[in-house]
């Protein structure tokens, strides 16, 4: 490394290693490229900004490989094994300048930790409100004749004195203007009775009247933020039950930091409210293809075969266009397999929406993430925790809480009257926030359940009961990985829906399951007759044209 390259410890401004450079040799001491780079990764401005976890943990190990081949290329071993030293003392915590750059999330786990309440707001405040007793001046004003052996005398007023209009009475005893008064100086709004001591305002003053309460402590939620698709309330009483529990989940350093920085710990009652317009909640669907399925040069057998290979088998277009031709002797071009399945699964869309049947009473729910011209959509899922049978499939570039209520609108379509339903996902809060959205449209029905399953282990008793059932969509997820892997990702969103709709008829019509004792989700009589699976995708596509 020339003179130009090397950066000295002073330079770096690391104590710490300073103090180890004087009590060593220097052929005992660390590189101090080494410090640069710890102090690099150590930065909290060197933090990664993909939007995704997966993107964040491949541009991360592709980070940490890069770095390491660059060890290798400028370091002897013995520089080497200096290095890997000093790592050891920071992740052992002798070092007290350098820190892991998640030393700071592990001691404040709950800061920025954003979450969606569970518990709905009240539409009518428990507490009665307060009413006036209706009194008779005439009847107050003969007891205090009778006590004090005189009568109770009008208000006098000075000479440079405000008196109040002469339509002015008393809302409590109704006594005329002559028995009312200002109390409050100048100000002139506050109005008080000689009669009952009843205090009033001059005019009637106007309230708005409060939407939601919170559940908590029945104090009344004021708009916090206002954007186009949300209306956010929240709680701001202080002594509040639900904030006094958020409190003591804090331990002594995130309480040091929330005294600095008390918008990062959600520690309120917070209420979100969607204004989404019908013609936003929109299921996906494949476009109007530009091939017309009855007019194409191949036979409805060469189409069945196509969806077979390309879909039930899982290979790839070019693929399928191959075993076509060394097979079968069958000239079709992989674009010509591509353009059959985005006409087919024009129809297979309405197939499926169609004949997918009534729902379980419990139902799970995930996303998964797709790969559309190099960029992250994501698919989501819900199925029917005992027929197996995939009730939504929506897909969307966001993991946003739309898309999450547009799955579950179609995945509770089917639901019968008075079915008591119970949506189980991970811990993405669009799921609660949609399932918020949804009892509100469900006024008249029984309230959608949410129960989630958080991580790989059951540290709490709701995971322990549903995992079960998350287990069936992770399982679901990896089948459809394994169906859409020989695309390689997708040049187009609609050739993704297309895909993602012709899986779900696979799924639900043609694939039998094992702990189904080898049935389909969704039986129809008319492929009963039908054995092998081209003919059945032509049978579908027949009954749904």
């Amino acid at each position: 490394m020339s003179a130009s390259q090397e950066l000295s410890i002073d330079a770096l401004n690391v104590p710490y290693f300073k103090a180890m450079d004087s009590s060593v040799g220097n052929s005992q001491c660390c590189h101090p490229i080494f410090f640069y780079f710890i102090n690099r990764l150590a930065s909290p401005d060197n933090r990664d900004q993909c939007s995704c976890d997966a993107t964040r943990r491949q541009a991360f190990m592709n980070r940490i490989a890069r770095f390491i081949i660059w060890i290798c290329s400028k370091f002897t071993k013995s520089e080497i094994e200096q290095i890997i030293n000093g790592l050891l003392d920071v992740l052992q915590n002798r070092n007290p300048e350098v820190k892991p750059k998640d030393d700071f999330q592990a001691k404040h786990p709950n800061y920025r930790n954003f979450f969606v309440d569970p518990i709905a707001p009240l539409t009518e405040s428990p507490q009665p409100r307060e009413t006036i007793e209706s009194k008779d001046y005439k009847h107050i004003l003969a007891q205090y004749q009778t006590k004090h052996g005189k009568p109770l005398a009008p208000v006098k007023y000075r000479s440079d004195a405000s008196k109040v209009p002469d339509y002015t009475t008393c809302p409590c005893c109704a006594a005329p203007r002559h028995y009312i008064y200002y109390n409050d100086g100048k100000k002139r709004m506050q109005l008080m009775c000689k009669v009952c001591c009843h205090l009033f305002q001059l005019g009637r003053r106007y309230r708005k009247k409060t939407k939601y309460y919170c559940p908590h402590c029945h104090y009344a939620l004021f708009t916090w933020k206002q954007r186009k698709e949300v209306t956010i309330y929240k709680c701001n009483n202080d002594h509040c039950f639900h904030r006094i529990r958020q409190i003591n989940k804090l331990n002594d350093a995130e309480k040091n930091l929330a005294k600095k920085r008390s918008s990062q710990f959600k520690l309120n009652y917070q209420y979100r409210e969607y204004h989404y317009e019908p013609g936003e909640l929109l299921h996906s669907s494949p476009e109007t293809p530009r091939v017309d399925l009855v007019k194409i040069h191949n036979s409805i057998d060469i189409l069945g075969l196509v969806l077979a290979f390309y879909v039930s088998f899982a290979i790839s277009a070019r693929k399928t266009a191959l075993i076509l031709w060394s097979v079968f002797k069958i000239p079709v071009s992989y674009q010509t397999v591509l353009n059959y399945a985005e006409a087919a699964a024009f129809y297979c869309n309405t197939f499926n929406m169609k004949h997918k049947g009534s729902i379980d009473d419990i139902s799970a729910g995930d996303e998964t993430y797709i790969k559309v011209m190099g960029k992250h959509h994501y698919v989501f899922f819900f199925i029917s925790s005992v027929h197996l049978t995939i009730t939504a499939y929506h897909v969307a570039d966001t993991r946003e809480t739309l898309p999450a209520i547009i799955a579950m609108i179609e995945a509770i379509r089917t639901a019968r009257p008075e079915q008591t339903i119970t949506l189980v996902t991970d811990g993405n809060p669009s799921y609660q926030a949609g399932i918020h959205f949804l009892n509100e449209l469900r006024k008249h029905d029984p309230s959608i359940q949410h129960k989630k399953v958080i991580g790989l282990q059951n540290l709490d008793s709701e995971s322990e009961t549903f995992r079960t059932f998350k287990q069936r969509i992770e399982r679901l997820n990896r089948t459809f990985k394994q169906h859409i892997k020989p695309s390689h990702g997708f040049n187009s969103v609609n050739g993704a829906i297309s895909l993602v709709t012709l899986f779900v008829t696979h799924y639900n019509f043609l694939r039998p399951h094992m702990s189904l004792k080898y049935k389909t989700p969704v039986e129809l009589p008319e492929l009963e007759d039908t054995s092998t699976i081209q003919g059945k995708w032509t049978k579908i596509l027949s009954i749904a044209a």
